[in-house]
């Protein structure tokens, strides 16, 4: 194949790979490093040769950009927050794995050569790939269903976070382990000089020069130049931290850090993302190509050896840890689950001490086989996660069962409230809202800090999944009169629909999003209405604009009402006051409040509107005693509920004489 064809296949093998995880649920990645593996030369003989290889250094930029963007997402503020899980457990777990591995295989090699012919050396660097996790993989799943904040999640990213830090003195490390025995010391010492000296003069100044060359560029108003800009000042570091002997990747996370603490931060992350994400799934493309499957299935004893080993190993280790450092059991087994795999950076330590003869062929075939098998079963351990929990860890029914207790207890007194799914800033806004009426809520949220800070200040908030049924129900799913879902997440929204609309089909549910985008879906999956958050700013922004244009105020405010009457039904109508004079007021659809009198008490809701002339339709029915009850159905009615109509002036009045008769 020539160089053309090879491309579109690499596009081909992508695509379908692609489409297929998506289709399945699972990440990305998992398809690429299928891709490769079909199109690698002793499976299908797909793509080899010289522009094979030219492809593969192409792919190598891949990672040059991955970590330029992990150095765009560090901040000492996040490291500050997380400092505990960061350098207590993600410290522990990546140097205890290179420790006992780095020992483990040294003595071994001197007691068993002929089993472990490698030296220290190559057992370092096998450690450090083994401490590595795979964060897009993870982080993925976690954020699929909705973790990032549970306790077990926060220990996750903690250690996630280090190993990110790791890789880059690993990446100075790994090289310099390859030179002769004799020059070694000075070798690793001198590469280590190199990057402090590198980094500091970099990180002292580059800062300034870098805000001042990207305020340049930006002042031109050209988005081709701020890209090539990007492009120039990535690569060009990663060129010259190479040319001082360590290697690309490293230079790409010091641009990254650079450009992290300046204004340009949201832009150069957009304009940047296409180029790390073609050129990282062009990386995991060529891992694939990497294996030899005839090989594998020589050795595929070596090879489960290999796969069993370190996960275990890091599972028992990382659990181990989390126990330790005050973790419950059940919190400690799930970040050990989540954490056992093989990562992306293990990939390319492996490559590294394979090409500085580090790591034999006839071991590194073997070791990578392992790290992609290990790569594919993460989406299954997670997605068995609980069950595993629940088995292995007798205490953790228990907790679970306090912790619905807990919620239980703090809303046991609570009727006709708001449930109120997820307590970030709309949640907030929402229960001050009701709290000033009156009227209470419950609320349910992921993040154990937020729970703790608010439930301090006197918020009625507890911590829980409104996604499972036992939270819900604990939060008095049966005795609330509304639900609000606050998620912006669309599956999330689906999860605790489907979960509410299974267990109290007539409740109201509002949800809230972003745009109009799953509008549809949302409402056929039960949501009783739903608002997009770039509606009702469309609609602030264009009133505020009439009004500078000199509309009047009170039209602005009718075109408005207009607006959201075509949108939101049950926002259809508007109680009606004494100014409410003019023509227009009086064809305009509102609404009206009545209380059920004695003699109507039996009938049905039909009834009513019939006995009131038609031309009305209901918007709410209250109990006498407080409690909401929907109107679809036909619900029978009695004395001294409380419903509310919506009709034109005429029709109202009409169901006004008809219930005082």
């Amino acid at each position: 194949m020539d160089a053309l064809e090879l491309t579109l296949l690499y596009l081909l093998a992508a695509v379908l790979a692609v489409t297929a995880c998506r289709w399945l649920k699972l990440p990305a990645i998992l398809g690429y490093l299928v891709a490769g593996v079909l199109m690698e030369p002793h499976t299908l003989g797909l793509a080899y040769g010289q522009d094979a290889e030219s492809i593969r250094h192409l792919a190598e930029y891949g990672v040059v950009f991955l970590m330029f963007v992990i150095g765009l997402e560090f901040n000492l503020p996040k490291l500050r927050a997380m400092r505990q899980h960061v350098f207590g457990l993600g410290f522990a777990q990546v140097g205890l794995t290179v420790l006992l591995v780095t020992l483990g295989g040294a003595a071994l090699n001197a007691l068993a050569p002929k089993i472990w012919p490698l030296g220290w050396q190559a057992s370092l660097a096998l450690g450090g790939a083994m401490a590595m996790s795979s964060t897009a993989i993870v982080v993925k799943m976690m954020a699929d269903r909705l973790e990032l904040d549970s306790a077990y999640g926060q220990r996750v990213m903690g250690v996630l976070l280090f190993q990110d830090l790791a890789v880059v003195w690993l990446l100075v490390l790994v090289p310099a382990l390859g030179a002769e025995p004799e020059k070694l010391f000075n070798a690793l010492l001198f590469a280590a000089v190199k990057a402090t000296a590198l980094i500091t003069l970099l990180l002292w100044g580059g800062q300034r020069v870098m805000r001042w060359w990207l305020t340049l560029v930006a002042r031109v108003k050209s988005e081709e130049l701020f890209v090539l800009n990007l492009l120039l000042m990535a690569l060009g570091l990663a060129w010259l931290t190479e040319q001082a002997g360590l290697s690309l990747a490293l230079g790409a996370f010091i641009c990254g850090v650079l450009i992290s603490e300046t204004e340009f931060k949201v832009q150069v992350e957009a304009e940047i993302r296409p180029f790390h994400d073609v050129l990282l799934g062009l990386f995991f493309i060529t891992i694939g190509m990497m294996l030899d499957w005839r090989q594998v299935f020589v050795q595929w004893h070596l090879v489960l050896l290999l796969l069993a080993l370190p996960v275990l190993f890091k599972l028992l280790l990382v659990t181990g840890l989390a126990r330790g450092m005050g973790a419950s059991g059940g919190v400690a087994l799930r970040t050990g689950l989540y954490l056992a795999q093989a990562g992306e950076f293990g990939f390319v330590l492996l490559s590294i001490a394979r090409r500085d003869a580090l790591v034999p062929p006839e071991l590194f075939t073997p070791a990578l086989a392992a790290m992609v098998l290990s790569m594919l079963a993460t989406p299954f351990i997670i997605l068995a996660s609980n069950r595993i929990v629940m088995r292995l860890v007798s205490s953790e029914w228990l907790q679970q069962s306090l912790q619905m207790t807990s919620i239980a207890q703090s809303t046991i007194n609570t009727r006709a409230h708001v449930l109120i799914c997820g307590y970030g800033r709309s949640g907030q806004a929402m229960a001050r809202l009701l709290e000033r009426e009156g009227i209470s809520y419950v609320a349910l949220d992921l993040d154990p800090d937020r729970v703790r800070q608010a439930r301090a200040a006197g918020h009625t908030v507890a911590f829980g999944d409104a996604g499972k049924l036992q939270a819900l129900v604990a939060a008095g799913l049966g005795r609330a009169s509304a639900v609000a879902i606050t998620y912006l997440e669309t599956h999330a929204v689906m999860k605790a629909l489907h979960t509410i609309r299974t267990h109290a089909p007539t409740l109201p549910v509002l949800v809230r999003t972003q745009t109009d985008r799953d509008l549809d879906a949302l409402r056929a999956a039960g949501a009783t209405e739903v608002v997009p958050e770039s509606l009702e700013g469309s609609l602030m922004l264009a009133s505020h604009a009439l009004v500078l244009m000199g509309v009047p105020v009170r039209r602005v405010i009718r075109v408005v009402q207009d607006q959201r009457e075509a949108r939101y039904g049950l926002l259809r109508g508007f109680f009606h006051g004494a100014d409410d004079v003019s023509e227009e007021d009086q064809a305009h659809e509102r609404l009206a409040t009545f209380t059920i009198p004695a003699r109507l008490t039996g009938l049905r809701l039909s009834d009513l509107l019939n006995e009131s002339g038609g031309g009305l339709r209901p918007v709410s029915l209250r109990r006498r005693g407080g409690d909401a009850a929907a109107t679809e159905g036909d619900p029978k009615i009695g004395a001294g509920d409380t419903v509310v109509l919506s009709g034109n002036a005429e029709a109202l009045a009409r169901a006004e004489l008809a219930l005082a008769a």
